[in-house]
C-alpha cells in the first residue's frame, strides 16, 4: 500500500514534476495549494486542473491571505528594513505555505511532506527549518534528489514530464516565476547569467512606455504601525494589499533588480516586483519619522534588520524573532495617523501626515522660528561640540 505524502504544490515547472517522480516511487501524493494572494480565479483554476492531470490521489485550495497579512506583512512593515536594504522578502509565504501542508498532513494521518525546492536556493532552509520547528516529519526534496545526478536541472524536469505526456507552459521554460499576495520575483534565463533582462521577464509592473499620464494620489490609515484603511474606507489587510498592488503596478511602481547573498552563501540575482509593499513602507516610515522620538529613530532600524535577517534564513520561528516582535509592537503604539501617497510612475512618496502624535514643538519651527534666545542657541552649541573642539584645540 503506498504511503501518503503531501506536497506543496503551486503548478509549476518543479512541483509539476514532482507529482510523477514521487509517485514512481511508491509515494500517495496529494497536493495542497496555499492561495497567498498572488493569482486570480482562472490560475488557481489552472492549478486545480494541472494537480488533475497529474493523477494526484487528493488536491485542496487554502485561503492564505489574512494569514500572511498578519502573519509576515504587519511585522515586515514594522520592521521596516528590506533585506540588504532593498529586497523585500517575497517568499516568505513560504512558511505560510508549511503551515498549510501540515495541517493537511494531520487530516491524511501522514507525518511525510515534500517540497519542490532547488539544492541550491534560500526556499530549502526556509521549509525544512519551518518544518523541523513545528513537528517530527519525513522531508521529501525531489529537487536535490535529482541535482546528484543532473547538472541541468530545469531541462531535465521538462524532459522528464514531457516523457510522461504532460506538457510545459511556456514562460516555465525560461523564468522561475514566483507569485503572491506580496508580490513577484522572476530568476532564470539571461537574469542568472547577469544580463539585462528581457522582454519575457515582466511582472505586474508595467514599462515606462505605458504609465498613466496622470498622477495618481492615495490615503493609507494607520492604527498602532498597522494599515487599516484606504482611502478612508475600513478593510482587511490583505485587501488593502491587494488594491495596493493593482493601483499601483501600472505606475511601474516597486519594481528592481537585485543581488544579494543568499542564506547558503551564493549570489542570488532577482527581478522583484512589490507595488503593494513599497507603498506601506514609504507611508509607514514617513509616519512613523514623524511620530518617534530621535533615539527611537536612530534605534529602530537595527532591530528591524535583524528580524528581517531571521525571516529571510529560515528563523521565522525561532525565539529570538518572536523577542523581536514584542519590541516593535511596543515601537508602534504612537504610530497612528493618516499619509497621503503620490506617484507619477516609478516611485511613491508620502507627501502629506495628519497624526495627533507629530511631535510638533509649540514654539519653534525647524529653520524658520524659535521659541528660545541667541544666547540659549550659542550655549548649547558651545557644550554640545566640546569634546570635538578640545581635540581640536589640544591638536591644533
Amino acid at each position: 500500500m503506498s504511503k501518503k505524502i503531501v506536497l506543496a504544490f503551486s503548478g509549476g515547472l518543479d512541483t509539476s514534476f514532482c507529482v510523477p517522480y514521487l509517485q514512481e516511487r511508491g509515494w500517495e501524493v496529494h497536493t495542497v495549494f496555499a492561495d497567498t494572494g498572488g493569482v486570480d480565479a482562472e490560475e488557481k483554476a489552472w492549478i486545480e486542473a494541472r494537480a488533475h492531470e497529474l493523477k494526484v490521489a487528493s488536491h485542496v485550495t487554502v485561503d492564505g491571505g489574512p494569514a500572511i497579512w498578519a502573519g509576515f506583512v504587519k511585522p515586515f512593515v514594522w520592521a521596516g528594513e528590506p533585506y540588504q536594504g532593498q529586497y523585500p522578502l517575497l517568499v516568505s509565504d513560504r512558511y505560510l505555505i508549511v503551515e498549510a501542508a501540515l495541517k493537511r498532513c494531520a487530516e491524511l494521518g501522514t507525518k511525510a511532506i515534500a517540497h519542490g525546492c532547488t539544492g541550491m536556493g534560500n526556499d530549502q532552509v526556509r521549509f525544512d527549518l519551518a518544518i523541523k520547528a513545528l513537528g517530527d516529519y519525513e522531508i521529501v526534496a525531489p529537487i536535490r534528489e535529482i541535482q546528484k545526478e543532473h547538472k541541468e536541472v530545469r531541462a531535465y524536469e521538462q524532459a522528464y514530464l514531457e516523457a510522461r505526456g504532460f506538457a510545459v507552459r511556456a514562460k516555465q521554460k525560461s523564468y522561475t516565476i514566483n507569485e503572491n499576495l506580496l508580490g513577484v520575483t522572476m530568476s532564470g534565463g539571461e537574469i542568472d547569467r547577469w544580463e539585462a533582462p528581457g522582454p519575457g521577464a515582466k511582472g505586474w509592473c508595467a514599462p515606462r512606455s505605458e504609465w498613466p499620464t496622470a498622477p495618481l494620489e492615495l490615503t493609507l490609515g494607520f492604527q498602532s504601525g498597522e494599515a487599516i484603511t484606504l482611502y478612508g474606507e475600513a478593510l482587511p489587510g490583505h485587501v488593502i494589499l491587494a488594491r495596493l498592488n493593482a493601483a499601483l503596478a501600472p505606475y511601474g511602481v516597486g519594481r528592481g533588480l537585485y543581488t544579494g547573498d543568499t542564506t547558503i552563501g551564493l549570489k542570488g540575482r532577482i527581478i522583484y516586483e512589490a507595488p503593494g509593499l513599497a507603498a506601506l513602507l514609504t507611508a509607514h516610515r514617513a509616519l512613523e519619522e514623524a511620530v518617534l522620538t530621535k533615539n527611537q529613530n536612530r534605534f529602530k532600524p537595527e532591530i528591524g534588520r535583524k528580524w528581517t535577517e531571521l525571516v529571510y534564513e529560515g528563523f521565522f520561528h525561532d525565539p529570538l524573532k518572536t523577542d523581536v516582535e514584542a519590541f516593535l509592537a511596543s515601537s508602534q503604539r504612537t504610530v497612528n495617523g493618516t499619509v497621503t501617497l503620490r506617484t507619477e510612475g516609478g516611485r511613491v512618496d508620502a507627501v502629506a501626515i495628519q497624526s495627533p502624535h507629530i511631535l510638533n514643538a509649540k514654539g519653534a519651527t525647524y529653520a524658520q522660528a524659535a521659541d528660545w534666545g541667541v544666547a540659549e542657541a550659542e550655549g548649547f552649541i558651545r557644550l554640545y561640540g566640546m569634546s570635538s573642539t578640545l581635540w581640536a584645540e589640544v591638536n591644533r
